[in-house]
């Protein structure tokens, strides 16, 4: 009875003593919950600001915004065709700048007929370096260019492995995709700085945000393209330009397919997976809210749920299918 009455005692002490530190903890506990759910009403008022408050509140029209004329790099990917088209659709005229200029012809030819803009194409191999950089001086010349768009290139997405790449082909594609866009930007923004407006687009993917097995000029090109339009808004986003930087997950009939590790060449239509020209309606309406964004609602979801992710646990769940395949 003794022992009874002891171990009672006992107990009753250490709870008087150890109270303390359980309130602590309780406190702890009830901050870090409080902190989660702002954070989550946080980003839910952000995709509401960001994806839908846009398309339900008309805004100023583009043209007046930015400028007439809008310069296309990289518009034989199916993202940059669709932007050009969304951008055409509001009566801004387009200057295509490629290297292969029969896949673009069409394009060119079709968004004039349908929208009754003016289409230039420029022909720019840079790989005679400065040299390109004049014809396309000589078609912005006397325009009022209020747009700039780089796209990267989408077969960076073909799974493959760095040492298994030939040489030429990894340096025309980092060529093309940090190079490119960095001299294409390079020779926009001097006019735009002068008016003070204009904006610069770069579409990269969401591989950016994490590393894939298999893609590694993938996740560098486009991890390059995301920083790089950081650092612009930084240095001019006070001078009366817009920087934003797209980073898209999968989208329908492309072989961007940051979020997975198919090996196929093309996605299904679906929920998550838009065709081109739905995911450039819903990205240009972001243009002027956001400079960071998936540009499309279903993406910032799974961006989020990336995000949640540990990368230890995203790197040794990469490793685990490499030996599994």
């Amino acid at each position: 009875m003794a022992a009874v009455d002891s171990f009672s005692l006992l107990y009753r002490e250490i709870s008087r003593s150890c109270s303390f530190y359980f309130e602590t903890l309780a406190l702890i506990g009830a901050l870090y919950t409080a902190s989660k759910v702002v954070i989550l009403l946080r980003d839910c008022c952000t995709l509401v600001r960001v994806h839908f408050l846009p398309r339900m509140i008309p805004s100023k029209k583009l043209r007046q915004r930015y400028g007439d004329w809008a310069v296309i790099y990289g518009a034989t990917e199916p993202v940059a065709k669709a932007y050009a088209e969304e951008l055409a659709r509001h009566g801004i005229s387009i200057i295509f700048v490629t290297q292969d200029h029969t896949s673009v012809r069409d394009t060119a030819a079709s968004l004039s007929q349908s929208y009754g803009v003016e289409t230039v194409v420029v022909l720019a191999d840079f790989l005679l370096d400065q040299a390109a950089s004049k014809p396309i001086k000589e078609a912005m010349r006397g325009k009022d260019i209020g747009f700039l768009v780089n796209c990267v290139d989408e077969s960076l997405a073909s799974p493959q492995s760095l040492i298994e790449m030939p040489e030429q082909g990894m340096l025309d594609l980092v060529n093309r995709n940090v190079a490119v866009a960095t001299l294409m930007t390079r020779l926009v923004l001097p006019g735009m700085v002068e008016r003070s407006r204009g904006a610069v687009v770069n579409i990269s993917s969401g591989a950016c945000c994490r590393p894939l097995p298999g893609r590694v000029t993938l996740t560098a090109s486009t991890g390059y393209l995301d920083h790089f339009s950081r650092a612009l808004h930084l240095e001019y986003g006070g001078k009366g330009i817009f920087i934003q930087s797209l980073i898209p997950f999968q989208i329908a009939s492309s072989r961007q397919q940051p979020s997975s590790s198919s090996s196929s060449s093309s996605s299904s239509e679906g929920w998550f997976s838009p065709k081109p020209e739905v995911y450039a309606h819903h990205a240009i309406s972001t243009l002027g809210v956001s400079n960071r964004t998936t540009g499309y609602w279903p993406h910032t979801l799974q961006y989020g749920l990336m995000r949640c992710i540990p990368e230890w646990m995203w790197v040794l769940r990469s490793r685990v299918f490499i030996s599994s395949s």
